[in-house]
């Protein structure tokens, strides 16, 4: 007898306590943040100018509608800029500038690549590609194992919610398979709700394709925040060669520990089985052979890592003060790479007769625009902090609260303050909120702001405690197969290993790189 296998969600599926705390929070917020707004903004300030304590009060009520949500979180970032506008903190091009950054564009190439990837089905088959391999198929462990390095390798290229989208009904196909065949190994029936090798692949699910993020830097909307506000206001551009020498080491080595604690927490009844691989072999089958539209988006994304990747070779041979690397970077920086990637896709047909090509303008409508508002609403903020001097206030204030005056101290303070509002809000606004605070810091004490920002930065993806923390969480959540209580304590073994981990390797990495 088939085991039966709960229907694939990719939204939250939340009790009704749950939603009523949902409620409260979006009401509170809405009444809180606007509240907390007036009052700040009508206290007599001496310390800062006009400007500085108009923007803290708006910067007050967008991390307060950020983290509880009464609007989405990009149309708190637009009403953050526009509120600058109406309050004279700086005139309307200054603040609407950082909303056509570069790196917005290069986010919007990486998007439109990740849109043609899922519509023609290439990142599923490379999944199951792999998947199929007859090491893979005999042993539980080297399931989990495998299939969690898939999708973060594939996360390193897609959003971390796609990816975990991609891959929960594969996730949820191997465990009936192996449900079924434990099942009859044991004479029974077992319920893949309380299976715990299903609890095992959920959360490998959901946190390898958070974590997979980190390994490139368009991998997740927080790198390239900490990128460009590293570049912007600590004048120092890490470019995409560079951030894979630090991000893919400390990667592996995450993934390692993230398997042996998912593996050893929810140990799975069944090592070994009987039967291989046959529910990937079936769904590889269903694919049939590559499309032009696949063998299409591979193209254009392998010629867009190729230009991403070129300048850190010229940079090892001749060297970043090169004119070969200048030029190099100055005809094709990476936001270019990225939209002649995308721009491929538009040019490159499927079907020449009837002009159909890989990508269409509909298919690009269902990128996620939100994301790009808010990731420019935050660099927005983020620039007038340092235009008016409110960064350089704080900086000092907290240096002079916490006593901290190191750069591996803050760095480390960094880290779990990012992680900690990551639980609460999205990992692209915790980077938008403790990244340029974390700068000004550093600044205002004469300390490397680098290894601090770059910490803060990779922090704020590291929320695995509730369903709410990331959108990979809610999506494995709502398959049915993760107790709270168990997501809750994965969560909080991995939040704590993985902010150690991350400090003791850029500790190690980044003087070697000489970013540290």
């Amino acid at each position: 007898m088939e085991p039966e296998i709960p229907e694939v969600q990719t939204k939250e599926i939340i009790s009704p306590a749950e939603e009523k705390f949902e409620k409260l929070r979006n009401k509170t917020g809405l009444v809180l943040g606007p509240l907390v707004f007036l009052i700040f903004y009508f206290l007599p300030y001496s310390s800062v100018s006009y400007e500085a304590h108009a923007l803290s009060a708006v910067i007050l009520l967008v991390i307060i509608w950020w983290i509880t949500e009464p609007v989405p979180i990009p149309a708190a970032a637009l009403l953050g800029a526009l509120l600058c506008i109406v309050l004279k903190v700086a005139d309307i091009k200054k603040v609407f500038a950082p909303f056509a950054d570069p790196i917005v564009f290069l986010f919007l190439g990486s998007f439109i690549l990740a849109e043609a990837m899922s519509k023609h089905g290439l990142d599923k088959r490379f999944a199951l590609g792999i998947l199929r391999m007859k090491f893979v198929g005999k042993s539980t462990g080297r399931i989990l194992f495998t299939f969690g390095a898939i999708t973060a390798f594939i996360s390193m290229w897609i959003s971390n919610t796609a990816a975990a989208a991609m891959m929960l009904p594969i996730a949820v196909g191997i465990v009936g398979s192996v449900a079924k065949i434990a099942g009859e190994e044991k004479g029974r029936k077992i319920d893949v709700r309380k299976f715990r090798f299903g609890t095992a692949m959920m959360l490998m699910t959901a946190y390898s394709a958070s974590i997979g993020g980190i390994g490139t830097p368009v991998g997740t909307p927080p790198n390239l925040i900490g990128i460009a506000m590293i570049e912007k206001f600590a004048g120092l551009r890490i470019s995409f060669f560079e951030w894979l020498m630090f991000a893919l080491p400390m990667l592996v080595i995450m993934y390692v520990f993230l398997f042996l604690l998912i593996y050893f927490l929810n140990k799975p009844e069944v090592s070994g089985l009987k039967i291989s691989d046959s529910f990937v072999s079936s769904s590889k089958l269903d694919l049939g052979k590559m499309k032009r539209g696949e063998i299409n988006s591979m193209i254009a994304f392998f010629i867009t890592v190729a230009l991403w990747i070129i300048p850190g070779f010229i940079a090892v041979i001749y060297g970043t003060e090169s004119g070969v690397f200048k030029n190099y970077n100055n005809h094709l920086p990476e936001a270019v790479a990225a939209l002649i990637g995308a721009s491929l896709l538009f040019l490159l047909p499927v079907d020449r007769k009837k002009m159909e090509f890989t990508i269409n303008w509909k298919d690009v409508t269902r990128i996620d625009w939100g994301t790009l508002i808010l990731f420019g609403g935050g660099l927005s903020l983020g620039n007038l902090m340092f235009e008016t001097k409110l960064a350089d206030y704080l900086g000092k204030s907290f240096i002079n609260f916490s006593g901290l005056d190191t750069v591996w101290g803050i760095t480390f303070a960094a880290i779990f303050i990012a992680i900690i509002v990551s639980e609460a809000t999205s990992n692209t606004a915790s980077a938008n909120m403790i990244v340029p605070v974390v700068i000004s810091i550093c600044i205002a004490g004469n300390i490397n702001p680098v290894p601090p920002a770059i910490g803060a930065t990779l922090g704020a993806s590291w929320g695995f405690m509730l369903p709410v923390s990331t959108p990979p969480n809610a999506i494995v959540y709502g398959s049915g197969m993760v107790p709270i209580t168990k997501m809750i304590r994965s969560g909080v073994f991995f939040d704590i290993i993985g902010g150690v981990l991350i400090w003791l390797i850029l500790r190690l990495l980044l003087p070697l790189l000489n970013l540290g």
